[in-house]
């Protein structure tokens, strides 16, 4: 399966965000963006300069393919679906983003980073209403069941990550039950909830809109 392997902090630095793409690491005096914030290469340290409103836009679908893990493909079709459901394109973009089950996994604690996540769906050490589930772009709907697999959950890994897991703060539209270690999606993200995701969706459409 296709993936970027370009090195983590590179990308945050090349945008100019935190992307959280290290787990742990980036919450951290270690982030590279903390001890380097401009972008890589010979001439980063001379500054940013104001892009234009193309570069914007750009930069914009950059960091969200770059933040959800996803590919050039992946993300032109998420927005033809998007575009062909009822409602906003931009907020039906998100949704549907953030509707995925390894971007849920990451949401629910399971995993300290959306790679992690990616790589536990793939393993298929994920079951979502008790059907195992391998492929991380599956479409989450309401009532769902996300479930680990207790081999997974016997893990020293997963134990330190139980801990981490109490202090996480979920989005309204998921529920963790932490003693049974089981998320469920309540409902589809609110307006509200993808405020708080930090992209602007709207410029990815006009982006593609050009």
């Amino acid at each position: 399966m296709a993936r970027d392997l370009n090195p983590k902090c590179k990308q945050c630095r090349r945008i100019g965000e935190k992307l959280f793409l290290k787990g742990d690491r980036c919450q951290t005096g270690k982030c590279a963006l903390v001890k380097k914030n401009y972008p890589p290469g010979l001439h980063g340290q001379k500054g940013r300069k104001k892009p234009s409103d193309y570069g914007a836009q750009l930069n914009e679908k950059q960091k969200t393919k770059k933040m959800y893990r996803i590919l050039e493909n992946d993300i032109r079709l998420v927005l033809k679906r998007a575009q062909n459901k009822k409602g906003n394109s931009s907020e039906n973009l998100l949704k549907l983003l953030e509707m995925r089950l390894d971007n849920a996994v990451f949401r629910l604690g399971l995993a300290s980073s959306r790679d992690q996540a990616r790589q536990i769906v793939n393993h298929g050490l994920v079951l979502v209403n008790g059907k195992k589930a391998g492929i991380p772009s599956y479409r989450l709907k309401d009532g769902d069941l996300i479930v680990l697999k207790d081999r997974l959950k016997r893990g020293k890994y997963f134990q330190a990550q139980k801990e981490k897991m109490k202090k996480n703060i979920l989005p309204s539209w998921l529920y963790l039950d932490l003693e049974k270690t089981e998320g469920k999606v309540l409902h589809e993200p609110k307006t509200e909830d993808l405020e708080k995701i930090g992209v602007n969706a709207q410029m990815i459409v006009e982006y593609y809109s050009r």
